[in-house]
């Protein structure tokens, strides 16, 4: 199986060249983004890891040797901070890359 592609990791609208990597709000809205001129980072990166989550399955990820990265529900739970109560979403990205170093080196992906 084929590398995950741009489209199927970040939305059919997704493009890249040589210095921009540009991702629609458009496809971002199916995981409940309200796109605007204001839309925050933390927002923004929501959407994004909401969508990838759909692409890079752990099951996508034990079947296909050309994919390298999973992300997986964990567990949520409530966090106390400033006297108010949280729901915590806990997600688990996984890397995988063939054992030959412990950097991080996003070409090895």
């Amino acid at each position: 199986m084929p590398e995950p592609t741009i489209q199927q990791v970040f939305g059919s609208g997704a493009t890249q060249d040589a210095t921009t990597l540009t991702i629609s709000k458009a496809d971002l809205v199916t995981k409940g983004l309200t796109a605007s001129a204001t839309n925050t980072a933390e927002s923004l990166m929501v959407g994004i890891l909401l969508l990838a989550k759909d692409a890079l399955t752990a099951a996508g990820l034990d079947t296909n040797p050309d994919q390298s990265i999973s992300i997986e529900d964990s567990f949520d739970s409530l966090v106390t901070r400033n006297n108010q109560t949280f729901r915590q979403k806990t997600y688990s990205i996984n890397l995988q890359k063939l054992d030959t170093s412990s950097t991080i080196d996003p070409d090895d992906y």
